[in-house]
C-alpha cells in the first residue's frame, strides 16, 4: 500500500517559493491500477517521484507498505526503492554506453543476483527484443527503448511500478503494446501500477483516476470503463506471457534482489 499524508513540495524559483504540492493525503491499495491526470504543471511527475523516493517532500509523510520513506536515511532510502519500487520515464532513461541486456542487467547486479545475465535475457525476450539485446539506445527506436525500461523496471520483481507518462513519446501503437505490458505485469504478478498520463482513453483503463490541479487532489473517481479494461487484461500478447514463465526459471536468484 502507498499512503501519503498532508504531502507538500515547496521549491524556490527566482527568490520566491513555488507550491508545486498543497496537502495531498491518498491511500492506494495493493494491487490496484491508479492514473495521475491533470493539466501541465499540477504536479503530476513530482507526486509519482515523491511515491518512489526519488525527491522527499517540504512537509508530510509517504509510507509503502507501512514504512515512512520521508523518514529514511539516503542508504536505506535505495534499499526501499531497489525491493519496492520499478520507475519508468517518460524519456526512457537508458544508460547510452551499455547495450540493451547491460541497461536491463544493472539492478539486478547492483541487487546481487547471481542470474543478472540470464534474468535479464528471460527480460528482454518478454517484451519482443530477442534480437536487439546487443544494440546501444541510440541504436533502438522510441518503442524498442521504452521496452528496455520496461524490463529493466521490472528485473527485480518489485511490487510496485510506477511509470511517468510511458506512452507520451510513442506513436499510438506502440503507446498501446506498452501499457499491454503494464497491464499483463498487474495481471499476472499482483502488480501495484501507477502512472501519470495526459491521455484520458488510457486513464480510464485504470481501476482508479486522480485528477492534480494547481497542486491540489481535485477529484478521486472509478472509471466507468471498466470493461474495457477487463477485456485488455484478458488479451495480452505473447511477449507479454512470458513475463509469467520466466518467474520460475529465475526465482533461485530473486532473494538476493530484494
Amino acid at each position: 500500500m502507498i499512503t501519503l499524508t498532508d504531502v507538500s513540495m515547496v521549491l524556490s524559483a527566482a527568490g520566491r517559493s513555488v507550491k508545486i504540492l498543497d496537502a495531498i493525503s491518498l491511500s492506494i491499495p495493493t494491487k490496484q491500477t491508479v492514473a495521475i491526470v491533470g493539466p501541465s504543471g499540477s504536479g503530476k511527475s513530482t507526486l509519482l517521484g515523491l511515491m518512489a523516493g526519488l525527491d522527499r517532500p517540504t512537509t508530510g509523510s509517504i509510507e509503502l507498505d507501512g514504512r515512512d520513506i520521508t523518514a529514511l536515511s539516503e542508504s536505506n532510502l535505495a534499499h526501499v526503492r531497489r525491493e519496492k519500487v520499478g520507475y519508468i520515464f517518460q524519456s526512457f532513461h537508458l544508460i547510452p554506453t551499455l547495450t540493451a541486456i547491460e541497461n536491463v542487467a544493472v539492478p539486478l547486479e547492483l541487487s546481487g543476483e547471481r542470474r543478472a545475465g540470464i534474468r535479464a535475457t528471460e527480460l528482454l525476450a518478454a517484451v519482443g527484443l530477442s534480437d536487439r539485446m546487443g544494440h546501444y539506445p541510440v541504436q533502438l527506436s522510441g518503442g524498442e527503448q521504452q521496452r528496455v525500461a520496461v524490463a529493466r523496471a521490472f528485473a527485480c520483481r518489485p511490487p510496485i511500478l510506477l511509470a511517468d507518462e510511458p506512452t507520451g513519446n510513442l506513436d499510438s501503437t506502440t503507446g498501446a503494446h506498452i501499457i499491454e505490458l503494464l497491464l499483463s505485469l498487474h495481471r499476472d504478478h499482483g502488480t501495484t501500477l501507477v502512472l501519470v498520463t495526459h491521455d484520458a482513453a488510457l486513464a480510464s483503463l485504470m481501476q482508479r483516476v486522480l485528477t492534480l490541479r494547481d497542486g491540489r487532489l481535485e477529484s478521486d473517481t472509478m472509471p466507468s470503463n471498466l470493461g474495457v479494461m477487463d477485456q485488455i487484461r484478458t488479451e495480452a500478447p505473447n511477449s507479454n506471457r512470458a513475463f509469467s514463465s520466466d518467474r520460475t526459471s529465475s526465482d533461485s536468484g530473486r532473494e538476493s534482489c530484494s
